[in-house]
């Protein structure tokens, strides 16, 4: 990253623990209402995936379509030691798919879940005054707005720019949309970590300082991930929320763990947990996803054995360290 912006605040590490995991697995699941959430958004998400799944590559597409560079097909083949062009094409389909999957699979997870929480999806047209939107929580007060992205770096300059303004520009219609009299902004990412964040979501807040008055900002972004100012007559508070920090935000302390386990029970067939340990070839692997400190004891109706290690595995992606 280029040089540190006057005001950025330090991004503390985040770190999540196995046992409390479990703890808040055995919580979601002794709770009816937990429950009932989680199974809501279970049946939800496996209708979008299978639709999302079925249109993630044609049976005819063509090696043209994919894009990929002659030279890291080189490479991967050497890497991998390949002599056979059919063992290529094996990663060649997935690859593709993991790159065509992240800001739609966004997308899907952002319109199985507002609903469930209270929130509405907001439709993005551009060049309107909701293309900077992609929720809002009708009723509150204030009146809570948010755009949400799939993941920690997805802005560039440019971007952090544009959000600034559109808040500057909107903020006003916004609130008389919601019939409020103050906004609650939240730039959201669905997972990750203010450490794994390149930092241009801050910028919207550095932005929004430089380009107000002074007598506007009332509370600076100076070492905070927030701020609060006055636009024309509204009053509103600018939040940059990353990973586990959304999910609370929208629903509470469970939150995260409701849509992990909803999207496990979607996605993951449940199965039996191999006699021997499995071998990895990336280093941690392993020790992310192992259940040896899960006691034999340990039973929850939600998820099965088998699919504990997937909880761990998911829940990874939004701290910096899980032990």
């Amino acid at each position: 990253m280029g040089r540190t912006h006057l005001g950025m605040p330090k991004a503390l590490k985040i770190t999540f623990y196995k046992e409390v995991l479990l703890d808040e697995l055995v919580k979601v699941d002794a709770d009816a209402r937990c429950r009932s959430r989680v199974l809501e958004l279970e049946v939800a998400f496996r209708k979008k995936i299978q639709a999302h799944a079925s249109s993630l590559l044609k049976v005819d597409a063509e090696l043209r379509e994919f894009n990929t560079s002659p030279f890291v097909l080189l490479i991967h083949a050497f890497a991998r030691r390949y002599s056979l062009v059919e063992e290529l094409e094996n990663d060649i389909l997935p690859a593709k798919q993991f790159s065509s999957m992240e800001t739609s699979a966004g997308r899907m997870v952002e319109e199985v879940v507002l609903p469930v929480y209270g929130w509405q999806c907001v439709a993005s047209e551009m060049h309107t005054t909701n293309s900077a939107l992609d929720g809002r929580q009708i009723g509150s007060s204030p009146f809570r707005l948010a755009t949400l992205k799939s993941g920690p770096r997805c802005l560039n300059d440019e971007m952090s720019e544009n959000f600034a303004d559109a808040v500057i520009a909107n903020a006003a219609t916004w609130a008389e949309e919601g019939g409020a009299t103050e906004l609650d902004f939240t730039y959201g990412v669905l997972y990750g970590t203010p450490k794994q964040s390149n930092k241009k979501d801050w910028h919207i807040l550095r932005n929004l300082r430089d380009k107000l008055r002074q007598n506007q900002m009332r509370v600076s972004p100076n070492g905070r991930w927030d701020c609060e100012c006055d636009i024309g007559e509204i009053p509103v508070h600018a939040t940059i929320r990353i990973g586990e920090a959304w999910w609370k935000y929208l629903g509470g302390e469970t939150c995260l763990t409701e849509v992990i386990s909803a999207l496990i029970r979607a996605c993951i067939v449940p199965g039996r947990l191999p006699e021997k340990p499995s071998k990895f070839t990336i280093s941690d692997f392993g020790a992310v996803v192992g259940m040896e400190e899960v006691p034999i004891s340990f039973n929850v109706g939600l998820l099965q054995r088998a699919q504990i290690p997937w909880l761990f595995l998911i829940a990874n992606h939004f701290c910096d360290e899980l032990v």
